[in-house]
């Protein structure tokens, strides 16, 4: 029997280095579009970082609001290019990562972080290229207490994270792809950039075809009031 609420558990699964270079490619609303705009997070958390795009599997922390003992912990657990993910509940009382976090961080070669809770020493952030996504800031230290968890589904910024779930960031946000779903959706979203290249083309030549619109209004029932449709 596990003492449920605090405990640390290993980080099972990472999606390989290729498909998370593949990633780094493409852009998050491409990738939100073939997830059914289903697995974002929401707009609360805002990017504090200089510049720079978050791509890696997530490390996924549960703590009490206020508390960072388990964020500690996660970043000596972590690899390589992981993402810690936090799940600080939303609460902005107290930051839950600052400056000698970052620092830890880059050290160690993560990929960064998202935080469902505030930050502080915000220029530290805003001056580095290392990726952070969170809900606020504010000067209020964190407790070192717990409880908490390590590496169990979790939710951030109205969205669900598993272990091991890759994490993409970039300036429109944080998206969250399926750990199962991570090549699938990949191929998706290139066929969508080819399309979208098309359109793009299509709109400086002058040959895009908008007559969707008036056939999207006439099937809604939409009267045109003397207005005449192209359709």
């Amino acid at each position: 029997m596990t003492n449920l609420g605090f405990r640390v558990l290993p980080l099972k699964r990472r999606p390989s280095q290729h498909l998370i270079n593949e990633y780094k490619t493409v852009v998050t609303p491409h990738i939100s579009d073939n997830l059914n705009r289903m697995f974002a997070m929401n707009a609360y958390l805002q990017p504090y970082h200089k510049q720079g795009k978050l791509v890696g599997p997530a490390i996924t922390v549960r703590t009490r609001p206020g508390d960072n003992l388990m964020v500690h912990k996660a970043i000596d657990m972590a690899k390589q290019g992981d993402v810690i993910v936090v799940d600080a509940a939303g609460d902005m009382t107290n930051a839950i990562a600052g400056e000698i976090m970052l620092r830890l961080a880059k050290k160690k070669g993560l990929s960064g972080f998202v935080i469902d809770g505030s930050i502080r020493d915000v220029m530290a952030f805003r001056e580095d290229t290392f990726p952070v996504y969170a809900r606020g800031v504010t000067h209020r230290g964190p407790y070192k207490d717990g409880p908490g968890e390590i590496n169990t589904p979790i939710s951030v910024g109205g969205a669900i994270v598993h272990p091991g779930d890759l994490i993409v960031g970039d300036e429109d946000g944080v998206v969250v792809v399926p750990f199962d779903e991570i090549d699938h959706v990949l191929q998706l979203v290139k066929a969508q950039q080819m399309k979208e290249a098309e359109i793009m083309q299509a709109i400086e030549e002058g040959t895009i075809d908008r007559s969707w619109i008036d056939q999207t209004l006439k099937q809604k029932g939409c009267d045109y009031c003397g207005y005449t449709p192209n359709v």
